[in-house]
C-alpha cells in the first residue's frame, strides 16, 4: 500500500489518493484495467499535487493554492454532493521546437485535482473565489453558531 502524499489518517477531511493495486501485473502498470486513473507515480503525484491550506477563521473556511503560472481559465472550483470542495485545472507542457535542447526539466505539467469535504455549517451557495499573484484563494463562508437559548425556572417552595 502507498499514499500519494502523507498526511494524518485520522483527518475525515483528507482524501489521499491510495492505490490499492500497486504491485499487482493488472494494477497500475501500462496494461492496467483502469486505462483512466494516472499510471505512473509520478502522473498521480502532478494529478495531486496540488498544494492547499485550509484554514478556519469565525466567519468562513478559507482554502489558499499554489497555483503558479496558471490563469482562472485554467482552474475550475466545484462543489459536488452538496459538501465537497473540488478544486482542479490542468498546467500544459511548453511546446517543444525541434531546435531546443532542453537541459533539466523541473516544472510539473498534467492535471492535478483536490478534494475537500466540507463541514455541515459551510454556506455552499455563498462560496467566493479569486486568483492573484498565483494564490487561488477559495473562500467558504460559515453560518453563526446559534446560541442555545437558556430559559431560566424558578423554584417553588
Amino acid at each position: 500500500m502507498s499514499l500519494i502524499r502523507r498526511s494524518n489518517v485520522f483527518d475525515p477531511f483528507s482524501l489521499d489518493l491510495w492505490d490499492p493495486f500497486e504491485g499487482f501485473p493488472f494494477g497500475s502498470g501500462s496494461s492496467s484495467l483502469f486505462p483512466s486513473f494516472p499510471r505512473t507515480s509520478s502522473e498521480t503525484a502532478a494529478f495531486a499535487g496540488a498544494r492547499i491550506d485550509w484554514k478556519e477563521t469565525p466567519e468562513a473556511h478559507v482554502f489558499k493554492a499554489d497555483v503558479p503560472g496558471l490563469k482562472k481559465e485554467e482552474v475550475k472550483v466545484e462543489v459536488e454532493d452538496g459538501n465537497v470542495l473540488q478544486i482542479s485545472g490542468e498546467r500544459n507542457k511548453e511546446q517543444e521546437e525541434k531546435t531546443d535542447t532542453w537541459h533539466r526539466v523541473e516544472r510539473s505539467s498534467g492535471r492535478f485535482m483536490r478534494r475537500f469535504r466540507l463541514p455541515e455549517n459551510a454556506k455552499t451557495e455563498q462560496i467566493r473565489a479569486s486568483m492573484e499573484n498565483g494564490v487561488l484563494t477559495v473562500t467558504v463562508p460559515k453560518d453563526e453558531v446559534k446560541k442555545p437559548e437558556v430559559k431560566s425556572i424558578q423554584i417553588s417552595g
